[in-house]
């Protein structure tokens, strides 16, 4: 008979979900290796965009993977080194250097704990459908759009090896999807650029590879008031970009899969695995989305395994096969990259039928996620604008539900004014307006038993109408507050006007 305290364990000692079976450890084994290949590249390009060695961001691809894989509350989802937090803290690094570039980190990683433990995570809630589709579309965009730079002042045989390559994927899965098409892409590109001594871009053009694994230590930057007020701003901005970014991604993730994942654990995650980055010298990082879609959408990886993997096979190709990786033509990785950004597109949300049924204000905020993403190349600033923009649409459409009848009694002594809708402060400023001051009998009943009465703006407007009956010596008395709308309109009633 067992205990209970081996029943509350129990659950625990169940078996990892990567074991499940022969074929999902399989999937994660090899989806990690295709993100691993994929991560190569790009983190070497972010580290040029922040103005460091090619090896600090391959660092902070490794360690933000592997500490993720374990303390992240995403499942499959990949943190590396990013070009959104290359971009806020490049400015840092130009001006006091690599010592302030690391503490940065370390600090961004404290803010992300903050803003995790305070539940920052639940702001997700208030970003729309039509602000999470223009964010997938604005991302498949610029994943497309980083691909141009590869195949532009290239050798010829650049594109007849994208082509193939995107080929390999489309058609290779109709044969056997025993290993992911991206892999198989990659090899087979590989062999025959090595083979036929093709002369293309290759991964060792983009910067040398590291050859012994990162070294813990502290930053090289005084530990003074100076340095925590010189590298704050940047920390702040890192950590709202880098959660910004992690938590959208994690909510694609959660759609794609059918499955939740923990936002809070997520966002304190990521805190913990920027701190170990930084304490490891690397330049920090957040969610990728490319990578994630590489390793969810087209390898089928649904476990950390993957995320874990993908560090790892980073490092080993890096330190172990560095001469064989460098080999790997960019054309097989561009290839994989476009493949990426058609899947991730949402294709049903620009078809004509789709855009006619659709309200316009949704197209709108839709297509201004879009613009601002692509425009600014920042999906952070792109996903609050659009969530502003979706807000405004909402307030403008509800705005005019807040409609008043009224009834006058058949001997002419009392009028009683039904509200109904939400009464807030984009509705409440035409309410005024639906009253007849000067006609009305004396006695006025506003019954507000089909409303609710969210704001202040709600208030004053009630008592700007009682204001303008009671200038004509009439009355007022307003019946069916629920309870929360009473206790507001007692509390404030009076009080908003700083002359009564």
């Amino acid at each position: 008979m067992s205990s209970p305290l081996s029943a509350a364990l129990r659950p625990r000692m169940s078996k990892p979900d990567w074991l499940a079976s022969p074929k999902t450890l399989r999937t994660e084994v090899l989806a990690g290796l295709v993100v691993a290949l994929a991560l190569i590249p790009e983190a070497i390009s972010f580290s040029i965009i922040a103005g460091v060695d090619p090896g600090v961001g391959l660092f902070a691809s490794f360690t933000m993977a592997v500490v993720i894989s374990v303390v992240g509350g995403r499942k499959a989802m990949i943190s590396a080194a990013t070009g959104a937090i290359a971009l806020v803290i490049a400015p840092l690094n130009r001006e006091h250097g690599l010592g302030y570039l690391v503490a940065a980190v370390i600090l961004a990683g404290v803010f992300q704990i903050i803003l995790g433990a305070l539940g920052v995570a639940k702001l997700m809630r208030f970003v729309p459908r039509s602000v999470m589709v223009g964010f997938v579309n604005a991302l498949a965009v610029l994943i497309f759009m980083a691909q141009v730079p590869e195949m532009r002042d290239v050798p010829w045989a650049v594109y007849p090896l994208v082509v193939a390559g995107l080929a390999l994927m489309v058609f290779f899965p109709k044969v056997t999807t025993v290993i992911p098409a991206p892999l198989v892409s990659i090899v087979v590109l590989t062999v025959i650029t090595v083979a036929a001594g093709i002369a293309v871009p290759s991964v060792g053009d983009k910067g040398e590879l590291p050859s012994s694994l990162p070294v813990p230590g502290l930053p090289d930057a005084p530990l003074t008031m100076d340095t925590l007020t010189t590298v704050a701003p940047y920390a702040f901005a890192m950590a709202l970009v880098g959660l910004m970014e992690s938590l959208m991604t994690a909510k694609l993730v959660d759609d794609i899969t059918d499955t939740h994942s923990n936002k809070t654990r997520e966002s304190v995650g990521q805190g913990v695995a920027n701190i170990v980055t930084g304490f490891f010298g690397g330049m920090g990082g957040c969610a990728m989305i490319g990578q994630t879609m590489i390793n969810v959408r087209v390898s089928g990886a649904r476990t950390r395994l993957s995320t874990f993997l993908a560090g790892t096979f980073l490092m080993v190709l890096c330190i172990v096969f560095g001469p064989v990786v460098s080999d790997i033509p960019m054309a097989a990785l561009v290839a994989v990259m476009i493949m990426v950004s058609v899947a991730t597109f949402d294709w049903h949300s620009i078809r004509p039928r789709t855009l006619e049924r659709m309200p316009l204000g949704e197209t709108l905020v839709m297509a201004t996620t879009v613009v601002v993403v692509v425009t600014t190349h920042n999906l952070a600033i792109g996903v609050v604008v659009g969530t502003i923009a979706a807000m405004v649409v909402f307030a403008k459409r509800v705005a005019h539900l807040a409609n008043v009848s009224g009834v006058v009694d058949p001997d002419g002594k009392q009028v009683v004014y039904s509200v109904t809708g939400e009464l807030f402060f984009a509705s409440s400023n035409d309410l005024v307006y639906q009253f007849d001051y000067k006609n009305d009998p004396d006695d006025v009943v506003i019954d507000l038993s089909g409303t609710h009465v969210w704001d202040a703006s709600s208030v004053a407007a009630l008592d700007a109408i009682e204001t303008k009956y009671a200038q004509r010596g009439k009355k007022v008395t307003i019946v069916g507050l629920n309870e929360p709308s009473a206790d507001m309109h007692q509390r404030l009633a009076g009080q908003l006007t700083g002359g009564h």
